[in-house]
C-alpha cells in the first residue's frame, strides 16, 4: 500500500478537510461545462473519493452516480452527502469493470484518480488505463462528454506536470486518445498559515510544507487540467 492508498484508506475525514477549501474561485464547474441548467443530466463521477465533484452538483437537478474503489472514503463521502440530504448512489468498485449499462451517462467524470496507476502499475500503465477509458466510453451515449481532472502541481505558480511519468501519461491521453486539455488554477484558501500546514502536510509531505511557510501561504498555489473527450453523436 503506497502513500496514497494509505490516506484513501485511513485518513479520509482529513483529505475531505483538505480539499473541502480546495478552488477557492470556482474555476473547477465552469471548466467542466457543468455550471449552468443541467436538468435531467445522467453524470457518472468516478474515483469519487469523499465527493468533491458530486458535492459541487448536488444543488443541480441531474441523476449522479459516484464511484470509488475506497470504502472508507465513500463512507465519508455519504457522511457529506447526509448534511446537504442529498441522495445519490454510492458504490464500491473497480474504474476497469463498470457497473453501469453501455451508453448510461451523458457525462462520466474522473477526477485525481486515474493518473495514480501510472504509479501502481508503471511497467503497464497503458494497459490499465486503456480498460478504464474503454470502460468509459462504453458508458456514455453517443455525443456525451468524457471528462479526466489532474494535477498539474501544487505549491508552482505555474502549471506543469509534477513528473515525467505523469507527463508522459497526459500527452498519451491527448495523443493517442484525442483529449482536449484546459489548464485551471484550483487554489487552497486556508485561515491562516499555520493551517495550511497542519492540513496539507500529512498528504503533500514536508518539502511542501516547508515551501508553504517560506511563502506564507494561507493561499496555496494550485493547478488542475481538465481534459475532454466529446463523442460522436
Amino acid at each position: 500500500m503506497d502513500h496514497f492508498e494509505k490516506i484513501y484508506a485511513q485518513r479520509a475525514q482529513e483529505y475531505h478537510r483538505m480539499v473541502a477549501v480546495e478552488d477557492v474561485e470556482q474555476h473547477l464547474l465552469p471548466a467542466l461545462g457543468l455550471d449552468g441548467p443541467q436538468d435531467g443530466l445522467k453524470i457518472l463521477d468516478l474515483g469519487s473519493g469523499t465527493g468533491r465533484i458530486p458535492l459541487l452538483l448536488h444543488p443541480q437537478p441531474v441523476r449522479l452516480a459516484a464511484l470509488d474503489l475506497n470504502r472508507a472514503m465513500l463512507a465519508e463521502q455519504a457522511v457529506q452527502r447526509s448534511a446537504l440530504g442529498g441522495s445519490w448512489p454510492l458504490l464500491e468498485g473497480d474504474m476497469r469493470a463498470l457497473p453501469f449499462a453501455s451508453r448510461w451517462a451523458d457525462v462520466v467524470t474522473a477526477g485525481w484518480a486515474i493518473g495514480h496507476l501510472r504509479a501502481w502499475y508503471a511497467q503497464d500503465w497503458q494497459t490499465h488505463m486503456t480498460r478504464i477509458l474503454t470502460e468509459m466510453l462504453r458508458v456514455v451515449r453517443p455525443g456525451g462528454r468524457v471528462i479526466i481532472m489532474e494535477t498539474l502541481s501544487t505549491g508552482s505558480l505555474t502549471p506543469q506536470p509534477p513528473t515525467p511519468e505523469l507527463a508522459e501519461y497526459y500527452a498519451w491521453l491527448e495523443n493517442r486518445w484525442g483529449f482536449v486539455r484546459q489548464q485551471i488554477s484550483t487554489d487552497y484558501q486556508f485561515p491562516d498559515v499555520d493551517t495550511a500546514v497542519a492540513w496539507t502536510e500529512f498528504f503533500f509531505g514536508a518539502e511542501l510544507a516547508e515551501a508553504i511557510r517560506r511563502n506564507a501561504w494561507a493561499r496555496l498555489p494550485e493547478w488542475t487540467g481538465v481534459w475532454t473527450l466529446q463523442t460522436p453523436a
